[in-house]
């Protein structure tokens, strides 16, 4: 696996890819996020990298920071997410805004990105909540909890499926209290 690289970028190609050359060796890697617009051609780049393996291809992702990667990584790991969705959402709102967009709940600042809606923006809260922290975790600190996330979150500690909590917030009222709120998501999972 290769997790960085530091070398000359000798092309863009109009793929969006572009050759970083290491030792002789030109990689290609498809720059993403700042790593896109920092760099320029003919320069030296060092890269934090994400190798992406597929049955029919290896595929190199580069990243400024290695927090960018990470970010990177982790929206891999939510469900329904590959390389285009997370590459996406990473060039839209980079590490910090995401993270702080995670740690508010806010679904308006993923659904923002291209190509994300409020049930993937939704599921993208409900999966990576806690796993990507803003560096500076003054919106975690100061911001009270929402409703919906305080919901979610007793739901999540009552045993019920990620599924289940998104149907549940689907039809939340949060005008009243976080008790009342989550009486309604009870009776809502009661039903079925």
């Amino acid at each position: 696996m290769i997790g960085s690289l530091r070398g000359q970028l000798t092309a863009r190609l109009a793929d969006g890819t572009s050759i970083v050359e290491v030792n002789g060796v030109g990689y290609r890697v498809a720059l993403t996020g700042p790593a896109a617009t920092q760099t320029t051609t003919s320069g030296e780049v060092e890269l934090a990298v994400h190798t992406h393996v597929r049955e029919d291809a290896i595929i190199l992702y580069g990243f400024s920071t290695a927090r960018e990667r990470d970010c990177f990584e982790a929206l891999l790991g939510a469900p329904g997410v590959g390389p285009t969705l997370a590459q996406s959402i990473m060039g839209s709102l980079g590490p910090e805004a995401l993270a702080r967009a995670l740690a508010s709940d806010d679904v308006d600042a993923l659904c923002a990105v291209p190509g994300v809606g409020r049930k993937t923006a939704a599921r993208l809260l409900l999966e990576l909540r806690g796993r990507l922290v803003p560096e500076s975790a003054t919106v975690a600190d100061d911001a009270p909890p929402s409703v919906s996330a305080e919901v979610r979150g007793a739901l999540g500690e009552l045993g019920y499926t990620s599924e289940e909590v998104r149907r549940a917030i689907d039809h939340l009222d949060e005008t009243h209290g976080v008790e009342d709120a989550l009486r309604q998501a009870l009776r809502v999972l009661s039903r079925r």
